[in-house]
């Protein structure tokens, strides 16, 4: 079947059998790597990408279901982007692989506008897992990003 959506503000047509994980079809079809496969149970993060603006599990997101919807995966976010710059700012990173579910998360709950105390930012992350133990300096980038 063939599914079209946008793909980081670009008009896309993915063929992708109906059971395909979006994630798959992003790494594999598009050549993004910014989505990353680890758990394949969408409790870990590290393949969050937005859709129409809220967070989703790529690894557990049927390519069919994103028919018609905005897809921004971290490629999509741009590199001087106030989220992007706290995390650079905060040092908000050891070996780089949660960052970008991390930021586009962030991006989503400040949009949101669910950074209203630290405590509520840690719980916006309860998805997101950081193997490196970076968290108080990614709540700090998130918390100064969405001021």
């Amino acid at each position: 079947m063939t599914v079209a959506f946008t793909l980081n503000d670009q008009r896309v047509r993915a063929r992708a059998e109906p059971q395909t994980m979006l994630l798959d079809v992003l790494r594999d079809e598009f050549g993004l790597t910014g989505p990353r496969g680890t758990c394949g149970v969408g409790v870990c993060g590290t393949c969050t990408v937005l859709v129409d603006g809220r967070t989703a599990s790529s690894c557990i997101l049927m390519t069919g279901l994103v028919a018609g919807r905005d897809v921004t995966t971290i490629e999509g976010v741009a590199d001087d982007d106030p989220m992007v710059g706290a995390f650079d700012r905060h040092h908000a990173y050891q070996c780089g692989y949660c960052i970008p579910g991390m930021v586009l998360t962030g991006k989503a709950m400040a949009a949101e506008g669910a950074c209203g105390s630290r405590e509520q930012i840690r719980e916006g992350l309860g998805g997101n897992l950081c193997r490196c133990g970076s968290y108080s300096r990614i709540v700090d980038a998130i918390e100064e990003a969405s001021q």
